[in-house]
């Protein structure tokens, strides 16, 4: 062979080898030779060009501090204001003089807008700048808290808890900025994420182990005057503390606010339909399925826009994608089966008769779980340990809820410590690892794409979490119909242990009512709640073990997974691709 002949078979090989070994599936680091392979032609642009992030300042130890406690300190702030209703809403609907299904309307009144606003919101703050939308935001707060102080009906009320939801969106985006801000870029994936999401786990246990106290000061008053105390020192701090602004550019388009609308209305509309739908019952009130028709609507008109656009503002086609599906399950599975402690156990211990002061050691004890899950996560979760960690999460899952689902009417909140911790662990490990391959799979497709998974984490986590409560608080209902018609039928006043019973129980009241008929009406009461304590016991316990299931089969659905990717790495001639002309 001639020397120009051998220089052609190289540049020719040069050339083909690098295609050859993308078809087969061969990476460039198994490619013993160091000629770079072709580059794919880049992808045409299907949103505005991204703002580049601005430049890492490395910070002292003590700013670094300062940071990522201001961020938990934004974090705390707006967690709390959405927790101090949920988990007080028996104690303020007494003083307001609202019935609990009209106390309910403050939750939803406040998910409506807050279950989407933030995707908007991640354009404003790179057209606006970061430095001015946090101090918009952070102002914007402040007022709202404040003027919790002049409701005086409960009309008003409701106006304000929207307003409410509206103010407390951006404060979870500054937030994760914030703690964010200080890390190098190689530890804002493992430890940054692990902090952050920690600290957007820590506000529910917190307010649990604040309320009674807060409440015996000076009812649901004080917890306002908590709220504006904490926006007031986050007003502080983003003032003092500046995030790095990288450049603005123009990224909103008028199209952009019409379809972020009706996505606006479809996340609202299930936000509000899942909150107040086990209250009317699902198939009762005719005005839900119209809630449910109108998401479907503005969701179905959101769709038809982005589909028919070239700048989308959320890539629909990728959402559909298989990899994006899988992450969505995944996310929604860990969403519903780590309801468990909020929908389930703590919801059992209240019907038992537990209020929130006995609550307490219950409550240290997830808090404690949510820290330590932080650190142990923030140390192992490494590339390619996804799978693992997510294993480990659900199986803690499943064998803390088969604990819990041996509980009786006489369980206390000590003998839930254990497993409520290793939910609230698990929950602390699932989340970090599987936010991390999300923000990878979309910044795989470009910075643009980051919007688009934004819409696939709050939809799953907070779209999820409604769905979570929804489905345990029906299912709890439904089954506590089921034992209570099971029980009830098998007890008869002829039986002489009901009868023996019933004659105990108005034994209790011989010296404060002397006619035998009230007596018996008294016992035969009391002696009715009590079986549907017992009754509402086993349905608590059905849902624990429901949970117990769903975690063992999203656990061997992952463990078929990795052994299937695993099978296609080590033996890839089992699955050739096919031959290209």
């Amino acid at each position: 062979m001639s020397p120009r002949e051998a220089t052609t078979r190289r540049e020719d090989t040069t050339i083909i080898r690098p295609v050859f070994d993308r078809q087969v599936g061969l990476s460039d680091a198994e490619d013993p030779r160091e000629t770079p392979p072709v580059q794919d032609p880049p992808p045409a642009p299907t949103a505005p060009a991204p703002v580049a992030p601005a430049a890492f300042v490395p910070k002292s130890p003590t700013m670094t501090i300062a940071y990522i406690l201001a961020g938990i300190v934004v974090a705390l702030t707006q967690g709390l204001g959405m927790s101090f209703i949920s988990t007080n809403l028996q104690q303020i609907a007494g003083p307001m003089g609202l019935t609990q299904v009209e106390a309910v309307w403050l939750m939803a009144a406040y998910f409506f807008p807050n279950a989407s606003l933030t995707l908007l919101l991640f354009k404003v703050r790179a057209q606006y700048g970061l430095r001015n939308f946090a101090e918009v935001a952070i102002v914007a707060y402040v007022l709202v808290c404040l003027a919790h102080f002049w409701v005086d009906s409960y009309e008003s009320a409701l106006l304000l808890r929207f307003f409410a939801g509206v103010a407390a969106a951006p404060m979870t985006s500054l937030g994760f900025l914030y703690i964010l801000e200080s890390m190098p870029p190689a530890k804002k994936m493992n430890i940054g994420l692990c902090i952050a999401l920690t600290a957007l786990a820590i506000p529910a246990p917190v307010t649990g182990l604040i309320s009674p106290s807060l409440m015996d000061i000076g009812d649901y008053h004080t917890l306002y005057v908590i709220e504006l105390g904490l926006a007031m020192i986050s007003l502080g701090l983003v003032y003092v503390l500046p995030l790095a602004s990288p450049a603005r550019a123009k990224v909103i388009s008028s199209l952009d606010v019409v379809s972020y609308i009706f996505l606006a209305l479809a996340l609202g509309c299930f936000a509000v339909a899942l909150t107040v739908g086990r209250l009317y019952w699902w198939t009762e009130a005719v005005w839900l399925a119209w809630i449910f028709i109108g998401g479907i609507a503005a969701a179905a008109v959101h769709a038809m826009i982005e589909l028919n656009r070239k700048n989308h503002l959320i890539d629909i086609r990728w959402l559909t994608s298989r990899e994006i599906l899988h992450l969505t399950g995944a996310l929604m599975v860990s969403r519903l089966v780590l309801s468990e402690q909020t929908s389930g156990a703590v919801n059992f211990l209240r019907n038992a008769g537990m209020l929130n002061e006995q609550l307490a050691g219950l409550y240290w004890v997830i808090l404690a779980g949510a820290i330590v899950s932080g650190v142990v996560c923030a140390v192992f979760m490494k590339p390619g340990r996804e799978s693992t960690i997510h294993a480990v999460s659900l199986l803690l899952v499943a064998v803390g809820s088969y604990m819990d689902s041996q509980s009786t009417v006489l369980t206390r909140p000590e003998q839930m410590y254990l497993s409520q911790f290793m939910v609230s662990f698990a929950g602390g490990l699932f989340l970090p690892p599987a936010l991390t391959m999300g923000l990878g799979a979309a910044l795989k497709r470009g910075p643009s794409y980051m919007l688009s998974f934004i819409v696939v984490f709050l939809a799953t986590q907070k779209i999820g979490g409604y769905l979570g409560s929804a489905l345990y608080g029906t299912f709890v209902q439904w089954r506590e119909q089921f034992h209570s018609f099971r029980l009830v039928s098998r007890l008869t006043s002829t039986d002489p242990l009901v009868a023996a019973r019933l004659k105990q129980i108005g034994g209790a009241y011989g010296k404060v009512l002397t006619d035998p008929n009230q007596q018996t009406a008294q016992a035969t009461s009391l002696f009715a709640k009590q079986v549907q304590q017992q009754a509402y016991a086993l349905a608590y316990n059905d849902s624990f073990l429901f949970t117990t299931w769903l975690s063992l089969t999203a656990l061997a659905i992952l463990l078929i997974h990795v052994g299937w990717r695993n099978r296609r790495r080590l033996f890839p001639d089992a699955n050739p691709t096919p031959a290209t002309a």
